[in-house]
């Protein structure tokens, strides 16, 4: 009778040990866009996605990374505004604007990534090169509002014309980068101001040729969504950690790099991606961990000559250092 109640006692004992959940694994979820201005991400995603993760042994064994892709910087400060991302590579505009719109309680920008990438790439017969020659022209954009959305506008306003949202002396038309491909292919658009490795390949596929070579832009920033920096400040100060270093490995390791992010980039559009485009692309983009406020605050003026921003809230959260 002592055997049975022993075995009794030690099966439950068993069965309640099953019972215990695993310590909770934490969910990291981090955007992107396809682009190479977005280097460290697509890098690392693509480790991520063969098992190789850059991130994940860095932030420590309970925690998950999911990657989310963007076209542009809007969607991407929705999705932090929806809390279904906690951290996002996106361009520098779009997140002074969710700054600028939660009135400082959203957006946190805490590191750099790339400076350049980006380009205005015209027709390679067109005879266009002040704002004035683009007066009845038509220039896309990836995204109404993204940075190089604003830099179009700004570049055309500072020049004498007259731009709105839908029109004016110009038009800048919000288009999805694979789609401004096949538009300027057929000859609808006169001019694309966009980002690696679209500009490489709006001159390698489509005969382009580059007006403006904007090496000087701010064109990617990491941004965390507020509430995740004020309530996981070390997890968020290990992924900025983690990005300077990866930031660095690329400099050390640029075939490397471009191979990784080519293979990420075939994965993320189904398209094929020649390595001497990645080389193009590669050329003019500027690796940096490092924001300053004092750097964007060139492009919350020319965001407020656009119209996009008419407030004017305090700054000092803007860049905030985990």
């Amino acid at each position: 009778m002592k055997t049975t109640t022993g075995l009794v006692l030690a099966a439950a004992i068993a069965a309640t040990s099953v019972a215990v959940p695993a310590e909770a694994q934490t969910t990291l979820r981090i955007g992107h866009f396809p682009n190479i201005t977005h280097i460290q991400a697509l890098v690392a995603h693509n480790m991520s996605r063969t098992g190789k993760g850059w991130f994940e042994p860095r932030l420590g064994g309970d925690i998950k990374i999911e990657w989310y892709i963007y076209n542009a910087g809007p969607s991407a400060m929705e999705a932090v505004f929806a809390k279904s991302i906690d951290l996002t590579y996106v361009g520098p505009n779009p997140a002074i604007n969710a700054y600028f719109k939660s009135a400082g309680q959203e957006a946190r920008v805490v590191a750099g990534a790339v400076n350049g990438g980006s380009a205005l790439v015209v027709q390679s017969d067109s005879t266009l090169k002040t704002p004035a020659d683009f007066r009845g022209k038509k220039i896309a954009t990836p995204q109404f509002g993204n940075t190089q959305d604003v830099a179009a506008r700004a570049w055309l306003i500072a020049g004498g014309l007259k731009i709105t949202q839908t029109g004016g002396d110009a038009q800048v038309v919000p288009t999805a980068n694979p789609d401004q491909l096949s538009l300027f292919k057929s000859k609808q658009l006169d001019g694309v101001w966009t980002v690696e490795p679209w500009v490489s390949r709006l001159v390698a596929e489509a005969g382009g040729k580059v007006l403006i070579d904007d090496r000087d832009a701010i064109t990617t920033v990491l941004v965390a969504r507020a509430e995740v920096l004020a309530t996981q400040r070390d997890l968020v100060r290990k992924v900025v950690a983690a990005h300077r270093e990866l930031t660095e490995w690329i400099k050390a390791n640029p075939a490397e790099a471009q191979r990784l992010a080519r293979e990420e980039l075939e994965a993320e559009t189904h398209a094929k991606f020649a390595p001497e485009l990645v080389v193009s692309a590669w050329n003019r983009i500027v690796l940096t961990s490092d924001a300053s406020l004092d750097a964007l605050k060139t492009l919350i003026a020319s965001a407020q000559s656009v119209g996009f921003l008419r407030n004017a809230p305090d700054l000092s959260r803007l860049v905030e250092k985990p």
